[in-house]
């Protein structure tokens, strides 16, 4: 759900900032449209002033708000406004964000906006070709909006997109937490996430973003009509791996997974949408597609000025970390995940295999570990590994002809499990170079860098699930009733990781 960081890398004399979906003769009626805004803020709050080393031109300025070029472009009257916050780095200008612009009460309607002013691959490419183009499985939709936006870029102000790409470069991809994905950060700051599994789902997504590059130039060709407007190279040749991957990520940070709508419509670009809002995991208010337009209604009363928020779906934070740039620390539906596999050598490897399946398992089984709730996590793992150790012939033909997932449990099989399954989460929690009260030290620092902040919050909060887990397997343990047995030899044991 972040599309900024396509700034200064194009070129810059011919792209000042970033383009949306522009054609080159937008729809006439939208433009004579010119509508009050009903709410409008003071200056400071709306118009782009700079900071730091960042300073607006006077021609930018001249252009006015987004909000207000949506409004000369369709916007009903709404009841938000632009306000901004300032970036960690004096280098960048300050964050914008929406905010109430008066007193809102639940199930009030923030904003509409019509679908003249959303991009969405229907109206980049056309009903005729987004489905042809989905189901070669080489390029994402994202990929095909980032590849867009690039070609947009380079049209400068001749886009009539080009305030809202010149808003999503201010703000650079970061967010309204100012942090940039960890897609674009360096190695010494992935060092960070040193022990997190999310280090490596951030090395296999740049890697599919790689991939997606190498496929570009099937929509030029698959597309052409559309891109006949560009006077330029084909895509490899006209941007760089690392522009591609700026726009890509900047585009999934604000995207926006539209409901009940047509396969060519469900994600889409919407202006005052992310990341000009910000997201919580307890909020319920979602953008959402109605007759012409996509509205958002607040699920929460706002007095004026307060940034409005919305619900960024069931992530964990992981995904939200990698996506957006942030974690949550009341996130409901953080997780990790524990891939328990029956061991492929084990003699009995097959009968194991069918009396897993039965019971809604697979050979190699993922256990999601929900924050609150590792207790039930490590009992619904116990039956699994149970039948991992399982190694008598006689007991295998007893587990396969009895309901559900049924095993004879010894007390030196429950002990190899539980023994087991606590070295399993002590090595994890090893993996990590600090401790969870070193992690409590750092995040007390107020001057610690944006970047290892959020990490170490990740980190943490990965931390206290994984020693829940230990918490709960060592409560079992102790509730053995002979600790003098020891634990059985199990040279099929499953594989933990």
């Amino acid at each position: 759900m972040e599309l900024t960081c396509l700034y200064n890398k194009f070129n810059s004399s011919a792209l000042p900032h970033l383009s949306l979906p522009s054609s080159k003769n937008p729809n006439p009626r939208f433009f004579s449209r010119k509508r009050n805004n009903l709410c409008l803020a003071s200056t400071s709050d709306t118009l782009v002033t700079g900071s730091g080393k960042e300073v607006s031109s006077k021609k930018d300025a001249e252009l006015g708000d987004l909000k207000s070029w949506m409004h000369k472009n369709g916007l009903p009257p709404c009841k938000v406004v632009l306000k901004e916050r300032p970036s960690y780095d004096e280098k960048h200008r300050p964050i914008h964000y929406v905010a109430a612009c008066e007193d809102l009460r639940a199930g009030d309607v923030a904003f509409s906006v019509p679908n003249s002013l959303v991009v969405t691959l229907e109206r980049v490419l056309g009903n005729e070709t987004v489905a042809e183009l989905l189901t070669t499985n080489k390029l994402s939709e994202l990929a095909c909006l980032a590849l867009y936006l690039m070609y947009e870029k380079k049209q400068g102000k001749k886009s009539f997109w080009y305030p809202y790409i010149r808003e999503l470069d201010r703000q650079r991809g970061r967010g309204q937490l100012a942090v940039e994905s960890p897609l674009l950060w360096s190695d010494d700051e992935l060092a960070y996430l040193t022990g997190s599994p999310t280090k490596a789902e951030i090395l296999e997504r740049a890697e599919g973003i790689k991939r997606e590059y190498n496929e570009l130039d099937t929509v030029w060709f698959m597309a052409g009509s559309l891109f006949q407007q560009y006077p330029y190279d084909i895509p490899t040749e006209a941007f760089p791996f690392e522009i591609f991957k700026q726009a890509f990520v900047a585009v999934q940070s604000c995207v926006v997974h539209l409901q009940k709508v047509p396969l060519a419509r469900r994600f889409a670009l919407v202006p005052l949408g992310p990341p000009l809002l910000a997201y919580r995991s307890n909020c319920k208010a979602m953008l959402s597609a109605v007759a012409g337009a996509v509205e958002l209604v607040v699920d929460r009363p706002y007095k004026a000025g307060e940034p409005i928020v919305v619900w960024c779906g069931p992530q964990p934070n992981s995904k939200l970390l990698i996506n957006y740039g942030f974690v949550d620390d009341d996130n409901s539906y953080d997780r990790l995940v524990v891939e328990a596999a029956l061991n492929t050598e084990d003699p009995q490897y097959q009968d194991k295999r069918l009396v897993v399946q039965r019971n809604g398992k697979l050979s190699v089984q993922a256990f999601p570990v929900y924050a609150g709730k590792e207790k039930e996590a490590v009992s619904d793992m116990l039956p699994y590994l149970r039948l991992g150790y399982v190694s008598d012939p006689s007991e295998m033909q007893s587990v396969l002809s009895s309901q559900g997932p049924v095993c004879p449990v010894s007390s030196c099989m429950e002990r190899a499990v539980l023994d087991q399954l606590a070295d399993y989460f002590k090595r994890r929690l090893a993996g990590y170079p600090t401790t969870l009260n070193e992690d409590e030290s750092l995040l007390s620092d107020p001057n610690l860098n944006p970047k290892k902040r959020v990490a170490t919050q990740l980190v943490r909060l990965e931390k206290k699930i994984l020693h829940a887990c230990l918490q709960a397997t060592m409560d079992l343990i102790d509730q053995l009733p002979d600790h003098t047995v020891s634990p059985c030899p199990a040279p099929y044991a499953p594989l933990l990781k």
